[in-house]
């Protein structure tokens, strides 16, 4: 790129090929306006590093469309009915102004196709700092590549086929070289893995983050092997491929952009890459998590085992994360949506200070496993028919639900993470610096402390998703107030690898390879083994046996590990079963009954919708009208 003012060079190609032309100003250090300044000293080239990685999707939002356009979070309606997500999620999906497209400039989101035009400027212009050191610019140009990559992957992910950004295009070479087409899913997904490829080859790029105080967040070997090995796990999926859904879409050329014969080798590759992601993190000192002891002595091993499943995610920056989002954390304020108020001594105002809205629907609580470790429609010492009915809790349920109190079948007998993820009435709440027989406990019901407060601050479904609380938050009482450890979105962690490299081997008909890869993270979550628990307490007990039933067993792993941290949206997706998931009714217990025998009744909050044209967004018809060679997602 030769132009000296950006924005007269790429005004007209990210016009058509995006609907509006990002100001250079809007991405760079303040006051730089040319690329000569922009790059005249490492400081600067420094800063517009920096503004590439500010293009990361905010993952801890309301616009992030994992987070509140899929069917594991319930906002009710006076908070959400007008978030994008929300509308979404309720089959509300358009072409004229697609909801958080990130193609285009559709207002709440940004547009990845000038990320990318960035990524270029950066990566055509880091060598010319006149101060700038030989390994700097190595490593910046490796971290700049990942970016590059993981902006065409997230792209792909929504949009499907795409148009490649290798090189930034000039306003000399006219507007046939604007109106650029789309290519084909597997030439997106071979040049994501080049640029990959190329970033964990560079010496300079760090295989883990030594300046803690200084570079958290940002990218490693590590998380490049780490999103290498999702990317071709994503490539290998029915979704993208042997589709033959997508049989008949063409670029206007009649390209087709879907390979619809399904290729094992891509599973093949994915079983490396996976492989050779552990083996690196690993190598680096990543490892599962769990909870020090040390920080707690007294405690039970019910507790640690809660606060290991749950500080996996939640404890800032442990061994585990493979890559976290610096510039999106779980502030005080987001984590306050899960927050049940269960502090004793709260008051009608303080009871304010939390707002205790973000609720997983019913069905996510039925999830779960049960205690032997598998999912409750299998136990057959699980009383499944009986489940909405209640019961007294004993004194052997003092670590999961308060001794003495009632509350549904549902939540007795389950695996450690249903409590250490979810809050429920009656259900034992770790925090506020109180553990064990002295911790506090959820009251839901009408009237009580954690129940419907207002108009907004309430939980939907009865259920809250503690998972994502800090367990040193605190809720100030009887003053008003709260305070939470905040901690980066969880972009990758190792557990997330684990379970990829088990379904990737078991695609390739190495079933029994898969089984430790996912016995480790049931270890850490206090169950036995997939075979040995299948075996003793399940109706099925040759499921983990076969591909096609271990296949589903660890599709629920993942749903259930990974809850509540962006996945399920997209692993919905690529696995083809939106369409069953995301058609169902939102249910929840009756939050308005006072009392035991009114509360625990089944309602239906609403219904989430889902048809095939979802799979992928829309284009946006601004973009299609601008540009004859662009071709519409199919549906739309």
């Amino acid at each position: 790129m030769k132009n000296k003012y950006i924005t007269l060079l790429f005004t007209l190609a990210i016009s058509l090929l995006s609907g509006s032309c990002g100001k250079f100003l809007d991405v760079v250090p303040s006051n730089i306006a040319v690329i000569e300044e922009a790059f005249e000293t490492r400081d600067n080239a420094e800063r517009f590093l920096a503004t590439l990685y500010n293009y990361l999707p905010a993952y801890v939002s309301d616009n992030n469309p994992a987070m509140t356009a899929g069917d594991e979070i319930a906002v009710n309606e006076n908070v959400s009915r007008t978030w994008a997500g929300h509308i979404l999620s309720r089959g509300g999906q358009n072409k004229v102004g697609p909801l958080l497209g990130y193609w285009g400039n559709t207002g709440s989101v940004r547009n990845l196709f000038i990320a990318l035009r960035d990524c270029n400027i950066f990566l055509e212009n880091v060598d010319k700092p006149f101060d700038i050191l030989p390994n700097e610019m190595e490593r910046w140009t490796a971290e700049a590549k990942i970016l590059k990559a993981y902006f065409h992957f997230y792209l792909l992910r929504m949009y499907g086929p795409i148009p490649l950004v290798r090189q930034n295009i000039e306003v000399s070479e006219g507007l046939d070289a604007v109106r650029v087409s789309r290519d084909p899913v597997d030439e997106v997904n071979e040049y994501i893995v080049e640029l990959l490829d190329e970033a964990i080859a560079n010496p300079e790029l760090p295989l883990t983050i030594t300046d803690v105080g200084t570079e958290l967040g940002r990218l490693t070997k590590v998380a490049a092997y780490a999103l290498k090995a999702k990317v071709l796990v994503t490539a290998a999926s029915p979704l993208f491929n042997g589709n033959s859904d997508y049989a008949s879409f063409t670029n206007k050329d009649g390209t087709p952009l879907f390979a619809t014969s399904y290729d094992e080798n891509k599973w093949i590759d994915a079983v490396q890459a996976c492989k050779e992601a552990i083996e690196v993190a690993e190598m680096n000192g990543h490892n599962l998590f769990t909870f020090n002891k040390n920080e707690l002595p007294n405690s039970s091993d019910s507790t640690y085992t809660k606060l290991t499943v749950r500080g996996a995610m939640t404890e800032p920056w442990n061994n585990e994360l493979l890559w976290g989002g610096s510039n999106s954390t779980f502030t005080a304020g987001f984590q306050a949506r899960a927050q049940a108020k269960i502090n004793p001594l709260l008051t009608a105002e303080s009871r304010e200070s939390t707002s205790s809205f973000w609720s997983p629907p019913l069905r996510i609580a039925e999830l779960f496993y049960s205690s032997n470790g598998v999912p409750i429609t299998e136990d057959k010492n699980y009383d499944y028919a009986n489940r909405y009915a209640t019961a007294t809790a004993t004194a052997d349920y003092r670590y999961y639900i308060k001794e003495g109190k009632v509350t549904a079948k549902l939540n007795f007998d389950r695996e450690p993470r249903f409590y250490g993820f979810l809050g429920f009435d009656t259900g034992i709440w770790e925090g506020h610096g109180q553990l064990d027989k002295a911790s506090y406990f959820v009251e839901a019901k009408r009237g009580q402390r954690a129940g419907i407060l207002d108009a907004t601050r309430y939980s939907l479904s009865g259920y809250f998703a503690k998972k994502i609380v800090h367990y040193e938050a605190v809720q100030s009482a009887p003053n008003s107030g709260y305070s939470a450890e905040r901690y980066p979105f969880p972009i990758i962690r190792l557990a997330d690898l684990y379970l990829l490299y088990a379904e990737s081997l078991n695609e390739v008909g190495r079933t029994a390879e898969a089984y430790p890869w996912i016995d480790k993270i049931r270890e850490r979550a206090g169950l036995k083994g997939v075979v040995e628990s299948w075996r003793e307490h399940s109706q099925f007990p040759d499921k983990p046996l076969n591909k096609e039933g271990f296949r589903d067993i660890i599709q629920q792993e993942r749903l259930i590990e990974l809850s509540f941290e962006g996945h399920r949206l997209w692993d919905l997706r690529r696995w083809k079963k939106a369409e069953i998931y995301m058609n169902a009714p939102i249910r929840g217990w009756n939050i308005q009954g006072e009392d035991t025998e009114s509360y625990y009744n089944i309602l239906v909050y609403g219904r989430y919708q889902f048809s095939s044209r979802d799979y992928f967004w829309p284009i946006s018809e601004t973009d299609i009208l601008a540009n004859p060679n662009l071709v519409q997602n199919p549906g739309w």
